[in-house]
């Protein structure tokens, strides 16, 4: 059996007591059983050949320490955030203008941060007899335990950083969107960021916003997507197209006209048939429906396939040439939005969702 050397508890930031059931005595040679326990800890550290468990003290090969940790805080009673920083900084550095030089703050503040976290706790931390300051036992067990847990801080949020660049950004909008709009501008983009990989995810479908996931979405409609953040990025109605040489006759058409016409939709999306409902015309009364993915609706449309529903930008060159005619038009407010989760958006998604208002 190899008890922990009291050396070694110190450098943890912690005062040899108790650990979820067992008492390590700093003299490191025996333990014993505590029945009145306070606290219960989980704390993972490198530490060769011992386990702690409740109860029992066991020597095993696998190389852990292993404790459990719960410190149950009392936040109203926990010290400023800030006088803790400058505290720990004062312990790493040894002098308070080089601490308040690593905060960007002036050595007065840092004083002014140790007294009033001396007067929080009610202890000494520093000792000021000499002609410089030194930490007292007291400070020294707290720096310690400053040390430790903002180290583990640190750790994790370099974790998280590091992950998150790594990520590419995850872009979610519909196929016919990506084709007509996005992909052409794209080279741009890649020209002006040529750090941040991209996903393109073209689904019709409503995705869910979450960290680690889809970073944001460009979405068509009213921008009525409650709990999310929406910015109109391009509006412009749908209109209902075909090639001149598909129509049967010249003139107006009329809705109970074009269900003898064979339809074009995009896969996953109803516009066609949200907009004949609108009009009085029910699915099963259209002669025919051939749903594409939405980078081969146009181009269906253009070859006399059948009569599409799309958003007016796209087909706007097609309009003039002649190449299509503009049959019905919704002329409203609808139109594609950048849709973001509320909050801080990451580096890589704020300067996409920039370039795209560029646009």
């Amino acid at each position: 059996m190899v008890p922990p050397p009291a050396a070694f508890l110190w450098r943890l930031g912690f005062a040899p007591h108790v650990f979820d059931g067992v008492v390590l005595n700093p003299g490191g040679g025996k333990h014993t059983v505590c029945k009145d326990i306070q606290h219960d800890f989980l704390l993972n550290v490198s530490f060769p050949c011992l386990t702690l468990a409740k109860n029992d003290l066991l020597c095993e090969s696998i190389g852990m320490l292993t404790c459990k940790v719960d410190l149950h805080m009392n936040w109203l009673e926990f010290p400023p955030l800030a006088s803790l920083r400058a505290f720990s900084a004062f312990a790493q550095t040894g002098n308070v203008s080089l601490a308040g030089d690593a905060l960007n703050v002036s050595h007065a503040a840092i004083s002014q941060q140790l007294r009033a976290l001396e007067t929080h706790l009610g202890a000494s931390l520093l000792d000021r007899s000499g002609r410089s300051l030194s930490l007292t036992v007291e400070g020294d067990q707290l720096a310690r335990a400053l040390d430790l847990g903002f180290g583990a801080i640190d750790a994790a949020i370099q974790d998280l950083k590091g992950a998150d660049v790594n990520r590419p950004l995850h872009v979610s909008c519909t196929s016919s969107f990506a084709a007509s709009w996005l992909m052409p501008r794209l080279p741009d983009f890649r020209a002006s960021h040529p750090e941040i990989n991209l996903m393109l995810d073209p689904s019709p479908n409503l995705v869910t916003l979450k960290p680690g996931g889809i970073d944001l979405a460009i979405r068509y409609g009213q921008g009525d997507w409650p709990g999310h953040e929406v910015e109109m990025l391009l509006a412009s109605p749908m209109v209902i197209v075909a090639a001149p040489g598909l129509l049967k006759t010249k003139g107006r058409i009329t809705p109970a006209e074009l269900v003898n016409y064979p339809w074009l939709d995009e896969l996953g999306t109803t516009e066609s048939t949200n907009w004949a409902e609108a009009y009085g015309v029910h699915l099963s009364e259209l002669k025919s429906r051939v749903q594409v993915p939405g980078n081969l609706l146009l181009d269906g449309v253009r070859s006399g396939q059948g009569v599409g529903v799309t958003v007016r930008h796209f087909v706007e060159d097609d309009l003039k040439s002649g190449r299509l005619v503009e049959l019905f038009c919704e002329d409203d407010s609808r139109g594609y939005h950048i849709v973001t989760r509320p909050g801080v958006l990451r580096p890589s998604a704020r300067k996409f969702v920039h370039w795209l208002r560029r646009q």
